[in-house]
């Protein structure tokens, strides 16, 4: 259920948040479209940046996603009773917009896990009925065994859930257009930070 409050929520009001919208199935009928195609109808957003080369890069970038450092931007957080990622984890994303701390429910749809000649790592979420979008997000890691590269990888398709939203709908782009750049630049800092740290690397000094 999304809600509202001018201070930031706190644990224990984002697990009552979380509570009210265990049993409800998802607000959109593709559910798994990031993995394929996203569905027409849809507002497609997609950024992908290169985070640098090698297994540290990757690894340093594997923990950030797990620890959700992608979505931790100060203007954005998130929650969730479960430490791990998996199917059917409920989260709580929280949003400071137009003067207050919006906080939506959304659900773990798949995970990515896999191995070959390009090793990849991430998840994708799903809008739940209180939330003031419909729709999916994919965050992937991806390490190209060929080129060494690593990437970031966030494929999204959403529309409003709401007619208020409707209405303030040039703001919410601007949001999620502000909320792509700013996730891929955490996940930069992240994963430099953490090879520099796995290397001992005195350029990174």
């Amino acid at each position: 259920m999304q809600s509202l409050s001018f201070l930031k929520p706190n644990h224990k009001s984002l697990s009552n948040v979380i509570s009210r919208q265990k049993g409800v199935q998802f607000s959109y009928p593709e559910i798994g479209a990031t993995a394929t195609q996203p569905p027409d109808g849809y507002v497609v957003d997609h950024t992908r940046v290169s985070l640098g080369h090698g297994k540290p890069v990757f690894q340093s970038a594997k923990q950030a996603l797990k620890r959700w450092q992608h979505m931790r931007l100060g203007w954005v957080d998130v929650w969730s009773p479960d430490n791990e990622l998996h199917v059917g984890q409920d989260v709580a994303i929280m949003g400071w917009a137009m003067g207050a701390w919006w906080t939506n429910v959304c659900r773990i749809v798949y995970t990515v896990d896999e191995v070959g000649d390009v090793v990849q790592f991430g998840f994708a979420n799903g809008t739940l009925p209180g939330h003031i979008a419909k729709g999916e997000e994919r965050f992937l890691l991806q390490w190209d065994q060929a080129t060494d590269e690593v990437h970031y990888d966030i494929l999204a398709f959403s529309k409003p859930n709401r007619l208020f939203i409707k209405l303030v709908y040039p703001i919410v782009r601007s949001h999620q257009k502000r909320f792509g750049q700013q996730s891929a630049a955490a996940m930069i800092k992240a994963a430099a930070e953490g090879a520099c740290h796995e290397t001992n690397a005195s350029v990174c000094m």
